[in-house]
């Protein structure tokens, strides 16, 4: 079984890997994290008033996460798009969202402790792992990702942290 979820994991990474581009995100030129005004909702609450965020709000869920994130934190979170779960090679989803305690790990490698703004310096998630944001330069300027995900320039303030949207699922290293 865990040889089995192992080829799923590595089948999703090759996957997600370099894949996505950046149309769908902030202007380059966007100063990041730079409006330092806060929500009165917390991470959840913004979640869910997401349409965009449905999945990741189901997924918080089954894996009994909304506790965590409706408290005072602060946490950056970031949050997988709905298009970014669909990404996710066929079954893979469906059998986290089997697997509470997996799809707990996973979702647990989107969060990290405090309020952090994109920078190239890893970040530890609170599942123990780091996460590496990265400056991608192109002709039409400066894009951030995370382990290969693109990241939104826009930092989304809540009472309790900062949500970034993603457009690709961190999977972890299972060990």
């Amino acid at each position: 079984m865990k040889q089995q979820l192992m080829g799923v994991i590595a089948a999703a990474w090759i996957g997600v890997v370099g894949v996505g581009g950046a149309s769908a995100f902030a202007d380059p030129t966007t100063e990041i994290a730079a409006d330092t005004s806060k929500s009165s909702s917390n991470i959840v609450q913004i979640a869910i008033s997401d349409p965009d965020l449905s999945t990741l709000v189901a997924a918080v869920k089954d894996a009994g996460l909304v506790s965590t994130l409706e408290s005072p934190g602060p946490f950056t979170v970031f949050a997988p798009t709905n298009e970014a779960f669909a990404k996710l090679p066929v079954g893979l989803l469906d059998y986290l969202l089997d697997n509470p305690w997996i799809l707990k790990k996973v979702l647990l490698y989107h969060v990290v402790g405090g309020y952090h703004t994109l920078s190239n310096a890893p970040l530890d998630t609170v599942l123990g792992e780091k996460v590496f944001p990265s400056f991608a330069l192109s002709t039409s300027g400066v894009w951030v990702e995370v382990n290969n995900s693109w990241v939104s320039l826009k930092a989304i303030k809540a009472s309790n942290g900062v949500i970034y949207i993603i457009d690709s699922v961190l999977l972890p290293q299972f060990r």
